[in-house]
């Protein structure tokens, strides 16, 4: 029982470091290295990186070692287009279910959203862009859906981040999201299912778009 809090402590700052790119998909974890990081025994470590492996994070390959989780581009293309649908039903019960404290809420993450596009800021955008996502799945008022809205966000917000770096794409994806509050705001679903599936699909230059960007960061 003494190494659960190590457990999570050290899960979440692997998960953060994951979705922040310090490892980027296809990066091999030393868990020697990451014994001296944290300061721990091994246990915790194969403790910690069992939980990502079941979150999709990480994948073990017999062997070779464990890695933070690379998909095929077919791969990559069938999570987004799940991710579409999910978060289109997301909107969909959002924008019947919100409350007003929700919508406030979710407003002023947006508002911040637009400051930081509009000074440049892609880091902090991506921030406060999960947090935008976040606020959504919470209005569903459905936490079986809202979570696995969330584990899939998670798996795929390594990719999502590189997107953001594509050129330009950072003031698309606010005006998408200004698209997505309209529609919530005036209670209209399917419109807000509309402009969540057009948000997270990535389709035709997009798709090839995100691929660049995936090479890119390898080289």
């Amino acid at each position: 029982m003494a190494t659960i809090p190590n457990t999570l402590r050290i899960r979440n700052a692997l998960e953060n470091a994951i979705v922040e790119g310090k490892y980027p998909p296809g990066a091999r974890l030393d868990p020697e290295a990451l014994e001296r990081e944290f300061e721990v025994s091994r246990t915790p470590i194969r403790e910690a990186l069992h939980q990502l492996e079941a979150s999709g994070l990480v994948r073990v390959v017999p062997k070779r070692g464990t890695f933070v989780t690379e998909w095929s581009a077919s791969e990559l293309a069938e999570r987004f287009e799940v991710m579409a649908e999910i978060e289109a039903t997301c909107g969909r019960l959002a924008a019947r279910r919100i409350t007003e404290t929700e919508l406030a809420d979710f407003e002023a993450v947006h508002e911040i959203c637009r400051r930081l596009a509009e000074a440049g800021e892609v880091e902090a955008y991506y921030a406060r862009n999960s947090d935008f996502h976040h606020c959504i799945y919470r209005a569903t008022h459905n936490a079986f859906l809202a979570q696995e809205a969330a584990r899939l966000h998670a798996m795929l917000q390594p990719y999502r981040r590189m997107q953001l770096k594509v050129r330009n794409r950072m003031m698309r994806s606010f005006a998408e999201h200004d698209a997505v509050v309209a529609r919530i705001r005036a209670g209209d679903g399917e419109g807000a299912a509309k402009a969540l599936r057009n948000h997270v699909i990535v389709q035709g230059d997009r798709f090839h778009d995100l691929i660049a960007a995936l090479r890119q960061g390898r080289g």
